[in-house]
């Protein structure tokens, strides 16, 4: 665990269970492990998941992922997991947490995963992007113009990883990229491998939905780096030619941003999520701990 994680098991889970929804308890229960540090899952029966904050910074996220799903879902080409119902807070558990629906499939590399998947990826941003988002303004933490605060501690986590200057020059472009002036679309921001669901090599659910809102479409397209390889980043930027470069050159700095933070977070406390940092910014700068 790291500094601030609550503990959860089963047997707080059932209690939140027994107490708050009793028409679910003596289902089979057990701990889902992933890679996530954000929340804890378990399986409830065959149908149903329980997704719980085990970090302060998630503590609203079931509340937003149930106003914000059930708004997306019925658009999207893939499965999303559907809310079911909201838990409250208890005398040992201090968050809003929830039930949805469980979904089948796998995680899987790009390496394992069908040719198509990069036009999958398209299928789904577009779908997101063509959601009506008028009179939605808040917008999540990708997506968003990037603060003066944002541009200090990426150079700083860049200089703590060695400082070379292509990671540098890639945060530059980004900059220096005109805004996204046209209407905010909706974003997932969050398309790595942590959150993309596979059966038979085939995209079958996007999940994770707590960093979602209404921003920069930039935020999607990240998953060229986060995800997909050279190969596929040619394929998805095909696919999605209506976006022009200044809007590519702003989703490589949000990649950025993302993994020059996560990776010196997560080394030595979470293999998984310090491994798609590792990986995202060899596919930004092939080279780049030379």
């Amino acid at each position: 665990m790291q500094d601030g994680e609550i503990a959860i098991d089963v047997s707080l889970v059932d209690e939140l269970v027994r107490t708050q929804f009793p028409r679910w308890h003596g289902l089979p229960l057990r701990e889902v492990r992933h890679g996530g540090t954000s929340h804890s899952l378990f399986r409830l029966g065959d149908e149903l998941a329980v997704r719980l904050p085990r970090r302060e910074w998630a503590w609203n996220e079931a509340a937003k992922e149930a106003a914000i799903v059930p708004h997306v879902a019925p658009h999207i080409p893939v499965a999303v997991p559907e809310p079911v119902a909201l838990g409250r807070p208890s005398d040992r558990y201090p968050y809003q947490w929830s039930v949805v629906r469980w979904i089948e499939g796998s995680l899987a590399p790009i390496e394992d995963v069908s040719e198509d998947t990069p036009y999958a990826l398209a299928a789904v941003i577009r779908a997101l992007h063509g959601i009506d988002a008028t009179d939605r303004t808040w917008t999540p933490n990708r997506g968003r113009p990037v603060t003066p605060d944002d541009d200090e501690l990426v150079r700083l986590n860049i200089a703590a990883l060695g400082g070379n200057p292509k990671l540098m020059a890639i945060w530059e472009d980004a900059l220096s990229a005109p805004a996204w002036a046209e209407p905010s679309r909706w974003v997932h921001a969050d398309l790595h491998i942590g959150n993309l669901l596979f059966r038979e090599g085939k995209l079958t659910g996007v999940i994770d939905w707590g960093s979602a809102g209404v921003g920069d479409p930039a935020a999607n397209l990240m998953t060229a780096w986060l995800y997909l390889d050279e190969r596929g980043r040619a394929r998805l930027r095909c696919e999605l030619s209506e976006f022009d470069d200044a809007t590519w050159a702003r989703a490589s700095g949000w990649a950025l941003h993302l993994a020059v933070i996560a990776l010196p977070y997560y080394r030595d406390t979470n293999r998984f999520l310090a491994g798609i940092a590792t990986r995202t910014l060899d596919q930004l700068c092939p080279g780049w701990e030379g």
